[in-house]
C-alpha cells in the first residue's frame, strides 16, 4: 500500500508538471502581430492596424528595417510549434524537419511579402492566430489535429 501511494503522488506530480509545461509554452508563444511590433518598437495595434490594410507583418518590419529580426524570431516561433507538434504526436520528426528546412531554404529569397505559402503546401498547420480551433490543422492539409499557431508575414506562410 505505501508503494502504491507513492506511485500515485509520483503520477499526480508527473501529471503537474506536463500540464504546467503546456500552459507555460502557451504563455511564452509570440503571434506574427507581436513579433513585428517587438522588432520594429511599434505596438500591437499599430501593426495589426497596418495587417488590416493589407499589409504583411513581413512588409511592416521591412519597412522598419528590421525584415531580417523579424525573420528570425518567427522562425523561431515557428521551430517552437513544430517542436511542440511532434511532442505532442501530430507530426514525426521527419515532418517537422522537412517543414523546418524548408522554411530555412525560403528564407533566403523572403521579401516580407508571405507569398510562399509554405505552412499550406506542407500542412504544417500554423494557422492564423493562436490558440485552439485556429489555423489549418497539422499535417492533414486543411483538417484535424491540433490547431493553432502563426499568422501571415515572413515569407515562411501565407
Amino acid at each position: 500500500m505505501k508503494n502504491f501511494k507513492s506511485y500515485i503522488a509520483a503520477a499526480t506530480i508527473v501529471g503537474l508538471l506536463g500540464v504546467a509545461g503546456t500552459a507555460f509554452a502557451a504563455v511564452t508563444a509570440q503571434t506574427p502581430a507581436q513579433i513585428a511590433a517587438s522588432v520594429t518598437g511599434q505596438t500591437v495595434e499599430q501593426v495589426t492596424a497596418g495587417r488590416a490594410t493589407g499589409v504583411t507583418y513581413g512588409t511592416i518590419a521591412k519597412e522598419a528595417g528590421m525584415l531580417d529580426e523579424f525573420k528570425v524570431a518567427t522562425l523561431e516561433q515557428k521551430k517552437a510549434i513544430l517542436d511542440q507538434r511532434v511532442a505532442d504526436g501530430n507530426l514525426t520528426q521527419e515532418q517537422a524537419d522537412a517543414i523546418y528546412n524548408r522554411l530555412v531554404t525560403n528564407q533566403a529569397t523572403c521579401d516580407g511579402t508571405g507569398s510562399a505559402a509554405i505552412g499550406k503546401s506542407m500542412g504544417a498547420g500554423f494557422g492564423q492566430g493562436m490558440g485552439m480551433g485556429n489555423g489549418q490543422g497539422a499535417g492533414q492539409r486543411n483538417g484535424g489535429g491540433a490547431r493553432g499557431g502563426m499568422g501571415s508575414g515572413a515569407c515562411l506562410i501565407n
